[in-house]
């Protein structure tokens, strides 16, 4: 599987854009947390011949989902997010744009709502839910084969908030802690700044 960030050129946010093996002539991908332009995540894939199958949030803060919906209108692929974050997309005050910018806005909710354990498809490849929460009470991370894409839950050299909607200290602790039980040779793509191993990582916040 090839994964490509289109940052800089999002909210200051990463986005993936995860390209697996071709079926029936076709190379699949998936887009995690659409915060680049919609148009240049499409021209991205139709650069690498691959077909967006889904598109997955890690959670429901505007940051990560701002070209959401123009990215469906534009391909037809529909979105996923955990069942506890769904209702953080139509609501301005949930998904935390209006704390910021004092207006709301809304995107539509998604076509499907993921829960702890599933187990996505991608050509030959598998990404599995792990249910993290404490940054929202929806946040994810997705496993796949050498990989942990982490979204704000963990970050190179710290985790993210817990005093927006959803937010809880407590199971963002232990969200963190669980992470621990991964292979932590594991490369973790992480919602803003750079990429790591995930044992450095969890080390690095051991003392925060």
């Amino acid at each position: 599987m090839d994964i490509y960030n289109l940052y800089p050129g999002s909210w200051n946010s990463n986005c993936y854009v995860l390209i697996g093996d071709e079926v029936d002539g076709q190379r699949r991908a998936a887009v995690v947390d659409p915060s680049a332009d919609a148009r240049e995540i499409v021209q991205l894939l139709n650069r690498h011949g691959a077909k967006l199958d889904f598109i997955i949030l890690t959670h429901g803060h505007f940051d990560h989902i701002i070209s959401l919906d123009e990215l469906r209108d534009m391909t037809g692929a529909p979105a996923y997010i955990h069942k506890d974050d769904d209702e953080m997309l139509p609501d301005g005050e949930k998904n935390a744009y209006s704390f910021f910018f004092g207006f709301d806005k809304k995107w539509r909710p998604a076509e499907r709502c993921l829960d702890h354990g599933d187990e996505l498809t991608l050509g030959k490849d598998k990404l599995k839910v792990i249910s993290t929460p404490g940054h929202s009470k929806g946040a994810i991370c997705l496993l796949g084969d050498g990989f942990l894409i982490t979204g704000d839950t963990l970050f190179a050299q710290g985790y993210g908030r817990y005093d927006l909607h959803g937010g809880n200290a407590g199971q963002l602790a232990n969200s963190l802690a669980s992470l621990r039980d991964l292979d932590h040779d594991l490369l973790i793509y992480p919602g803003h700044g750079d990429s790591a191993k995930l044992g450095d990582a969890l080390n690095a916040i051991m003392y925060m």
